[in-house]
């Protein structure tokens, strides 16, 4: 496989993934549309069933009156054979017989329309359970997305309240490292201005002809030998 070939790959690939995101970001609309769908489409199976319903209705009211058309003419050639005249009885047995090819042929209409009634009614009945069964089971679906959803809010915030807690304790730890300095600075501003002052003012009395060192050893040993002396 070519590097071209490698990249259509890669492409294609990539618009699967993204159409599978898409899909997942919408399922509960998706899942409504087709749940409404498929109401849509037992509506218009029930409307069928109304048709087919109604074309059984008028077949059987057709072979009803295609029976009576039957008995009625059974009795005119009936008279017309009482009559003698037998070409008038075979021309109503003629009729008669047309009515019964009609007869036959609406019974066998009447009959497919029964049985399509019954299938249909069956599968309506079917799918109305499933679409029952189809929308409970959403309801559960969308209480549960909204549940995850809650939960989800709730761990984002526990998360962003865990992170704006270390944010705020390192500002905290800073603070007081920044404090911590600046009192050291002061300590030490302070030592060096009373070192400065001590160093200032000896030299002042140097100046002056003031000793600030302490006793010399000829001070000392004569305040000894006057401790020593006999009063």
């Amino acid at each position: 496989m070519n590097i071209w070939s490698k990249m259509i790959t890669a492409l294609r690939g990539g618009v699967n993934e993204a159409g599978e995101a898409i899909v997942d970001s919408q399922a509960l609309r998706i899942l409504d549309q087709e749940v409404r769908d498929a109401g849509e489409e037992l509506k218009r199976s029930k409307d069928s069933l109304a048709e087919i319903m109604a074309r059984q209705k008028l077949a059987e009211e057709k072979c009803k009156q295609l029976q009576k058309n039957i008995e009625e003419h059974e009795g005119y050639a009936a008279k017309a054979l009482e009559k003698g005249d037998e070409k008038l009885a075979l021309e109503v047995a003629s009729r008669i017989a047309e009515f019964e090819n009609g007869l036959a042929s609406e019974q066998e209409a009447s009959e497919g329309f029964a049985q399509s009634v019954t299938k249909l009614r069956a599968a309506i009945d079917q799918a109305e359970k499933n679409i029952k069964r189809l929308k409970q089971q959403v309801d559960t679906v969308k209480a549960t997305e909204n549940v995850q959803r809650a939960q989800a809010a709730v761990a984002e915030r526990h998360s962003g309240s865990d992170s704006k807690m270390r944010t705020a304790m390192e500002s905290l730890e800073r603070i007081k490292e920044r404090q911590a300095l600046k009192d050291a600075q002061f300590k030490a501003a302070d030592e060096m201005a009373k070192t400065s002052g001590d160093d200032s003012l000896k030299a002042k009395l140097e100046a002056a002809g003031i000793t600030t060192n302490g006793p010399s050893a000829e001070d000392i040993l004569a305040r000894i030998k006057n401790k020593k002396a006999p009063e």
